[in-house]
């Protein structure tokens, strides 16, 4: 029983420690992601950027290094055969490679927020061609150099910004429906207040309206009281109050009121 119990703990230990090696290699030589843009365009005299950003899974320190290299696409310059280094970039400082873009390459990206990008000034047409960005970030050194095909051309051959007329675009459809929506608003307001609206427009129409019941007059004097029937409305009403005693104090012996119906024939 004894041997058994050892070639199964030697297997364990074999398995573990191959477990280790495997941990040990991924972890230093893990990959490094590098992103840069495809195409770029500048206009020939101009500022341009090419943007270069990594992904590492190591913190960034004083050995994190960037280099950037050129190979033109002409055939007639010295940077056609091969890739050359212009830029260098370690221990916080930046070291500028070829006379050629000395004075024209300027670090303008983070190394801290993983972005190292550079700056061309000016553009000029014997920048065209392809631009790598490389970053090592130890133990991440293995990675594949971004790539950025950069294009220098004159103003007229930028593509158009259509950026601002799309904005009018927009803009424009937004006034044109709310126009809609308050033109909309105002026509229910004006076709409701009509169709709420009974009045009379004119004499004819209060003639048509219909018969009112007859309503009792009391008079104010002698609590005499008569019924004064309410017909169609065709003219004003008078009532007089007529005196027959013929006495000065006829005031304390008026008879009943006769009441005098003028109507329009």
């Amino acid at each position: 029983m004894e041997p058994k119990w050892s070639k199964a703990i030697y297997k364990r230990v074999l398995l573990i420690g191959f477990t280790l090696c495997v941990l040990l290699v991924t972890k230093f030589t893990s990959a490094i992601d590098i992103y840069a843009d495809p195409e770029v365009m500048m206009q020939n005299g101009t500022t341009g950027t090419l943007r270069c950003t990594f992904k590492s899974s190591e913190v960034v320190s004083s050995a994190t290094s960037v280099t950037w290299s050129f190979q033109s696409s002409q055939p007639d310059s010295r940077f056609s055969k091969a890739p050359y280094v212009i830029f260098y970039f370690s221990s916080g400082k930046g070291f500028p490679g070829s006379e050629e873009f000395k004075d024209r390459v300027q670090f303008i990206g983070d190394i801290n927020k993983r972005d190292v990008s550079i700056q061309l000034s000016p553009a000029q047409f014997s920048d065209n061609g392809t631009f790598f960005c490389d970053v090592k970030n130890p133990p991440d050194v293995t990675g594949t150099p971004a790539r950025t095909e950069l294009r220098v051309v004159l103003k007229e051959s930028l593509p158009q910004n259509n950026t601002t007329l799309i904005i009018g675009a927009v803009f424009g459809a937004l006034l044109l429906l709310v126009l809609i929506a308050a033109g909309a608003c105002i026509f229910i307001k004006v076709h409701h207040n009509r169709h709420d609206y009974e009045g009379c427009t004119s004499f004819e129409s209060v003639s048509s309206q219909a018969p009112q019941p007859r309503k009792k007059v009391e008079s104010s004097l002698e609590g005499s009281k008569c019924t004064v029937p309410l017909g169609p409305l065709q003219g004003p009403v008078i009532y007089a109050q007529l005196d027959h005693s013929g006495s000065k104090n006829s005031f304390h012996k008026m008879e009943p009121v006769v009441y005098a119906d003028i109507r329009k024939n």
